[in-house]
């Protein structure tokens, strides 16, 4: 590390103590890679961490977190979607720079482009509507995401002019699209609670969404449309003689959960000071050891319900019901309008959506069930994709996250009933060109 000629020995050791250090072992685990993180404890510090790993879709499956005084240490048992351990150097050094120089409001590769944020009730056919009326506007979409939870929307969606390419940063342009997305949000029951923003930054967009939809208060409505999915099992209990609450979650694993969970906490103002997180099979199962940022335990029962709902909510957000459709295809502009459309007319809802567009490839994700939530059949899922384009669209499924070993090509190939298998080369290349770790996605 050089140092500035400025710095005087004190400077440099608070500089020292306060850059976490990071080592990176595959030789202790052999299933796991371990990524060993120390630093002088902060708020977020853990966030960011973590934030790191499932950035480039990491798979977590055992970690353990302490904070001894000032001093912050953990380790996080990580592997690829497919069970590997990571072996890739450009990987192993893209973890290393990036927790050593993390911070976890930064903004992620959308220079040059308006976010717009939305909010509102959801019902079927309102992503049709909403791409209907950025075409119009001229606005091309180029990546965004959408969540569904509890009959509430949120998205984020990063738009440029269609003549100019540019920014959109017209302030009467700005109000019009705020106007019409809003009158589409709102619809004819939700006047109080639709919103749309217009911003020229944004922070780590999957945690501004979890922001979205906590200030949105989803964790206190109950779903319109009826899923058989259980609740997550999540339970706060205070350890009097140590001061620390003890929050305890079990839910269904899947990438990304340790995250979601993390960053509902650290948004909530809450310290976590030790944990340990396991998973077996399918199952993952949660401790953590919190406080309040000033020190305080869960002081009262209603703090207590309402952690509860916030945790559970978080986890429930990304666990999406419904098929997973994946949609590549040359970019043009109304595509999203079109597809969307689609889905609407054959009575499909879209819980959950994450468009991007790489050197002039669409590569959007849909999952969709039927109009009551339920698995959408098959008969209608092909009917759609005789529409949109069979090469074009197709049912796929992520590549199992526990240590399964993916099914022979022979036995993938088929339409709605043999889902295909995603290429995890394909999805770590994409992450990879998001991430600026590679030059070119193909």
């Amino acid at each position: 590390m050089e140092w500035h000629a400025c710095l005087d020995e004190y400077e440099k050791l608070v500089i020292r103590m306060s850059t976490p250090r990071v080592v990176i072992d595959n030789g202790v685990c052999p299933t796991a890679t371990l990524v060993k993180v120390d630093s002088a404890r902060r708020h977020g510090i853990l966030l960011d961490a973590v934030q790191v790993l499932t950035d480039l879709n990491l798979s977590i499956k055992k970690a353990y977190i302490s904070s001894d005084g000032q001093w912050f240490m953990d380790v996080f048992h990580v592997t690829d979607l497919n069970g590997n351990k990571l072996t890739d150097e450009s990987v192993i050094s893209y973890i290393e720079q990036s927790i050593e120089t993390t911070h976890c409001d930064r903004s992620h590769g959308f220079n040059g482009l308006t976010a717009l944020e939305l909010t509102g009730t959801d019902r079927i056919g309102l992503l049709s509507e909403v791409f209907a009326v950025l075409a119009d506007l001229q606005c091309d979409v180029v990546d965004a995401k959408v969540w569904t939870h509890n009959g509430r929307i949120a998205s984020l969606i990063f738009v440029k002019d269609c003549n100019s390419g540019s920014p959109i940063e017209d302030s009467q342009q700005i109000d019009k699209i705020e106007a019409r997305l809003r009158n589409v949000l709102k619809g004819d029951n939700d006047i109080r609670s639709a919103k749309t923003t217009v911003s020229m930054a944004v922070t780590h967009t999957e945690r501004r969404l979890h922001q979205m939809m906590f200030a949105d208060r989803d964790y206190e409505r109950k779903p319109i449309l009826e899923h058989k999915s259980e609740l997550p099992a999540v339970t706060v209990q205070n350890w009097v003689e140590r001061g620390y609450s003890v929050v305890n979650v079990q839910c269904k694993d899947r990438t990304k959960l340790l995250f979601d969970v993390v960053c509902t906490l650290t948004d909530m103002q809450y310290v976590v000071f030790h944990a340990t997180i396991k998973t077996s099979g399918d199952k993952a199962y949660l401790e953590f050891y919190i406080r309040h940022r000033d020190g305080i335990p869960v002081s009262s029962e209603p703090e207590r319900h309402r952690l509860i709902q916030c945790l559970q909510a978080a986890v429930e957000r990304r666990a999406s019901e419904g098929v997973r459709l994946e949609l590549c295809t040359s970019d043009r502009q109304c595509l999203l309008a079109d597809v969307t459309r689609t889905f609407r007319e054959n009575g499909l809802n879209v819980t959950r959506a994450e468009i991007s567009t790489t050197s002039d490839v669409a590569l959007n994700v849909f999952y969709v069930t039927d109009a009551t939530g339920n698995l959408a059949d098959p008969k209608t899922i092909e009917a759609v994709r005789q529409k949109i384009g069979l090469g074009n669209l197709k049912v796929k499924e992520l590549p199992s996250v526990y240590h399964q070993k993916s099914e022979p090509e022979e036995q993938q190939a088929g339409g709605v009933g043999g889902a295909v298998l995603l290429s995890l080369g394909s999805l770590v290349r994409r992450n990879l060109y998001n991430l600026g770790l590679i030059k070119s996605y193909s």
